[in-house]
């Protein structure tokens, strides 16, 4: 296992070429990782440390670039992001690989990615983890479309909206295709009401940072599910709880608890 660097492949979906890693023994427990908006596998579980952490606790570990983001063929069309949708490239990617089921871990709009995966095929999900979303699941988190705004403005000077600069600045960062980008924006943020939500009975592991401005609470999202437990992960944001060691410390022993 490359703990560093790992090979990605491709697959085809949908009429899309998506990218993902595919690192570990293939007989281990698999764990499918989803990240977030304006991210990619390797910014969001790479970089962090969650393929060394999940991999060194011998696990299978597997990451798509979602449509839209990384290697993935990026369409610009708003209606080819419903979560739904991206849930079904995450569904093939499992399919591909010929795994049956997985422990879906998701990250913002990968835990949305995440719980319409477990909505649609509960089959599919030993356990779940949402990190950066909480009741913003179900009951919104706020307005986005300032980001679909800063995504398309000219450039970042004329961005004034502080959360349209942080996503810009991101995705200049990160070398992502602003259109593809926006277009995701906009066409991704539905919600699941909340007798959807308590309808998962999968285990749960919902972890937020305690300075997060966007998740909504961990707790009156766990309230709602059956199986589920919150955490909060001290004094961290939204782009730095994801790779927080209290994090990984609780998914670890979530995993040792309901996922082996």
């Amino acid at each position: 296992m490359n703990l560093n660097t790992p090979a990605f492949s491709t697959f085809v979906h949908d009429g899309l070429h998506l990218a993902f890693f595919d690192e570990g023994d293939r007989s281990a427990i698999p764990v499918l990782l989803i990240h977030g908006f304006a991210s990619t596998a390797n910014v969001n579980w790479v970089n962090p440390g969650w393929l060394k952490t999940l991999g060194e606790a011998g696990y299978r570990v597997i990451a798509i670039d979602n449509r839209g983001h990384g290697a993935s063929d990026k369409p610009h069309d708003a209606e080819a992001y419903r979560p739904w949708i991206m849930a079904d490239d995450a569904v093939a990617l499992l399919d591909h690989l010929d795994i049956s089921e997985a422990n879906v871990m998701g990250y913002s709009m990968g835990a949305r990615i995440s719980a319409f995966l477990a909505l649609a095929h509960p089959e599919r999900v030993r356990s779940l983890v949402f990190g950066g979303l909480g009741i913003g699941m179900t009951d919104g988190v706020g307005d986005w479309d300032p980001i679909a705004d800063a995504l398309l403005a000219p450039s970042l000077d004329q961005v004034t909206h502080p959360r349209g600069q942080m996503f810009r600045a991101f995705a200049e960062q990160t070398k992502s295709d602003r259109v593809a980008l926006a277009a995701c924006i906009r066409g991704s943020r539905d919600l699941i009401s909340r007798e959807d939500m308590a309808t998962i009975a999968a285990p749960a592991l919902i972890g937020v940072g305690t300075k997060d401005d966007i998740a909504g609470s961990p707790q009156e999202l766990a309230d709602i599910m059956p199986n589920a437990v919150a955490l909060d992960i001290p004094n961290r944001d939204h782009m730095l709880a994801v790779g927080d060691r209290v994090f990984k410390k609780a998914v670890l022993e979530f995993y040792e608890r309901v996922a082996g």
